[in-house]
């Protein structure tokens, strides 16, 4: 599984009905769960961003259908990174020569 980490902005359609919103998350970790991903962290934040999600997808397709679907819905906008782990990471540093 990839992880991937979103950075969540809610809509002015998500901040009139933020009271649904826990709903909405649990019908969002459902849908990822059916694509064959799992929500890993959850967190509301205070800055740039609402909320951060870190989630694991099978493969980028799945992440960007995933981050399109939540954007259809109209609550919020997406910025989605591709995660790379602590082993990829010195991995990839040291194949640099």
């Amino acid at each position: 599984m990839t992880t991937y980490v979103m950075l969540l902005n809610w809509t002015e359609q998500g901040i009139k009905n933020v009271r649904e919103s826990p709903k909405r998350l649990d019908a969002a970790r459902q849908v990822l769960g059916e694509m064959g991903g799992s929500f890993k962290h959850f967190f509301l934040t205070m800055g740039d961003y609402d909320m951060v999600a870190v989630v694991e997808a099978p493969d980028d397709a799945v992440a960007a259908r995933f981050a399109l679907t939540l954007g259809m819905a109209g609550n919020v906008r997406s910025t989605t990174l591709k995660a790379f782990p602590e082993a990829a990471y010195r991995e990839l540093i040291a194949s640099l020569g």
